[in-house]
């Protein structure tokens, strides 16, 4: 059963905004959730953190190349991880994942990924 789903992706021109949604359902919202976190991946090149949430209780950190232009959050009534995108660049093309690690057993679980892609 698919339990994280990424949503909002699309195609956008730079200095765009957008939205990304990942849903959570099934068993995995049985289990305590540890780290919540927002990766992407460009064709050809490897995944890389875009924001995280370490633990819970904690809030998100992001590496500079996104750092005050990507925020996430989440939104506990609706089982739902956020990542708010602006001022969007063409380097931010990629396929972003969400993820989430669950305690205590420190099960790993991911999104099929939501395609962005950004046009100068």
């Amino acid at each position: 059963q698919v339990q994280l789903v990424e949503s909002g992706g699309g195609s956008v021109q730079a200095g765009d905004s957008l939205t990304l949604s990942c849903e959570a359902s099934g068993a995995i919202l049985k289990f305590r959730i540890n780290r919540m976190a927002w990766y992407r991946q460009a064709p050809g090149d490897r995944r890389e953190l875009v924001a995280s949430r370490p633990r819970e209780g904690t809030t998100f950190t992001y590496p500079d190349y996104v750092k005050g232009r990507f925020t996430a959050s989440t939104d506990n009534a609706k089982n739902t991880l956020y990542l708010q995108m602006n001022d969007l660049e063409p380097t931010d093309t990629a396929r972003y994942y969400c993820m989430i690690i669950a305690a205590p057993s420190l099960e790993t679980f991911w999104g099929q990924g939501t395609q962005v892609t950004v046009s100068p």
